[in-house]
């Protein structure tokens, strides 16, 4: 007889997640952990890195205070108090963590997890962190054993804890460096490169495409660079990555674009160029668990072929983003609990928190274009919005694509202070179907710089008011 109704591998966003909402539904869970509660996002990835940013945001801030009347001199870092900041940050989460375990009654299992052959679904075999092992089972095991940092030996490009970094690396270095090359501008990259420019490091961001972060319209990446580049960040695109060795106190990375070969020095340099998931050694091969370039291969509700087994966030594919892993958490523990939940398909934001901050939802200019549709553009730029101006934050723009045929709002992209607070907007009304006569008749308070979202959704329709 099973032990559990379910099982879950993995305590980051989207593990811990689904256990709460499984044991609310009166479901008995465990759920199995190898290092922190709270994964890599609350413990080296989302948390501590928004803790960092908001030190280097803080302090490059202090030179423009002539703008707000404002003046200081002797301003100065702790280095290593900034670092200490960002490891408490991420303690304190995953010791909320640990509460919500005890609150809703999950048994949390320390050890490192393997699958094998079970009745109801796979057997979980559990090596103990305290020693030996246990083996348990449940009517349902869920993966959200997450991803980690993709490496790259073939061409040096693989951490040493030392001057080739990774974003553990990065989250907790042993002292500010002065250059740095960040290879890749997705996210992780950006974050890095700002946090550390906004400190005084010199950094140049290698990107194999043409243009930096790649995923986002090509409009707000073109826009992203040139405001990136005003703050001392230089960008090598259209480059490959050769070689990446270290040199003297250094590294050296070689380069190569339209056929001319390049060397680029730095005391550090960052890995960011995307992550593998973490589905070896763990069973999947015995059971027969279908991959799919690396990742588990899942259906609408998160099951696998396997039956009992499902999987959730970064180790069953794209987006690779805490907020898409607790959705699927929540549905799969919902579906396994017997309700009738929908598919889990949902429009999912993408966020960037560097200076300025980059978010977006739903498709892209050029992915419109691409795919034939006729669609509306709107545009609005915050420096003539007025909360904008009087906070000194006009750099940026909201852009808003809609269906020209059904009126429905389809993306959103926006560059500029905070926007990853205000593209929940556009995500609620993409999910509920909203077409530009349903936001054109949205009330926005004034003054915010959410008056933009509403301007740019009239632009698309000829009937901005202050443009």
């Amino acid at each position: 007889m099973a032990e559990f109704d379910l099982i879950v591998i993995g305590s980051g966003p989207g593990g811990y997640v689904a256990a709460i909402r499984a044991s609310q539904l009166g479901q008995k869970v465990a759920i199995v952990e190898r290092e922190n509660l709270g994964g890599i996002c609350l413990n080296w990835g989302c948390i501590p890195t928004k803790a960092l940013l908001k030190s280097g945001e803080k302090f490059e801030s202090l030179s423009h205070l002539k703008e707000y009347g404002l003046s200081a001199s002797g301003a100065t870092f702790d280095f290593d108090a900034i670092i200490q900041r960002s490891r408490g940050v991420a303690a304190t989460m995953s010791k909320g963590i640990t509460f919500l375990m005890k609150k809703n009654k999950i048994e949390v299992i320390e050890g490192s997890a393997k699958l094998e052959k079970g009745a109801a679904a796979p057997k979980v075999v559990v090596a103990l962190k305290a020693g030996g092992s246990r083996t348990i089972e449940a009517k349902a095991v869920m993966l959200a054993v997450g991803a980690r940092a993709k490496a790259i030996p073939q061409i040096g490009l693989e951490a040493d804890g030392d001057r080739i970094w990774a974003y553990r690396e990065a989250l907790a270095p042993k002292k500010m460096p002065a250059s740095i090359v960040v290879i890749g501008s997705g996210a992780i990259g950006i974050e890095f490169g700002s946090f550390y420019r906004a400190l005084g490091a010199e950094v140049t961001v290698v990107e194999a495409v043409d243009r930096i972060m790649p995923v986002e319209d090509e409009e707000v990446s073109k826009a992203a660079q040139k405001s990136f580049e005003k703050r001392g960040i230089k960008f090598r695109t259209g480059c490959k990555v050769t070689a990446v060795k270290k040199a003297g106190k250094g590294v050296q990375v070689s380069i190569e674009a339209g056929g001319k070969a390049e060397m680029l020095e730095a005391e550090v340099c960052i890995s960011a160029v995307g992550i593998t998931a973490n589905t070896d050694g763990i069973g999947l091969e015995a059971l027969g668990v279908v991959l799919d370039r690396g990742h588990i291969k899942i259906d609408g509700h998160c099951a696998t072929n396997v039956k009992g087994l499902y999987a959730i966030g970064d180790c069953a594919g794209a987006p690779w983003l805490a907020h898409k892993a607790s959705h699927e958490g929540i549905h799969a523990a919902e579906y396994i609990a017997g309700y009738k939940t929908p598919n889990v398909v949902s429009p999912i934001a993408g966020c960037t928190y560097a200076q300025p901050q980059v978010a977006s939802v739903g498709v892209t200019e050029q992915g419109a274009r691409e795919a034939k549709r006729e669609v509306k553009i709107g545009r609005f730029p915050f420096r003539v919005n007025g909360k904008a101006v009087a906070a000194g934050e006009v750099d940026g723009f909201v852009k808003v694509i809609f269906d020209a045929r059904t009126g429905a709002l389809i993306g959103a992209h926006m560059i500029g202070h905070e926007v990853t607070e205000m593209i929940q907007g556009y995500v609620t009304a993409i999910t509920m179907e909203a077409t530009e006569e349903d936001i054109h008749g949205i009330v926005y308070p004034h003054p915010t710089m959410s008056e933009a979202m509403h301007e740019a959704a009239l632009d698309a329709y000829g009937r901005t008011i202050h443009l």
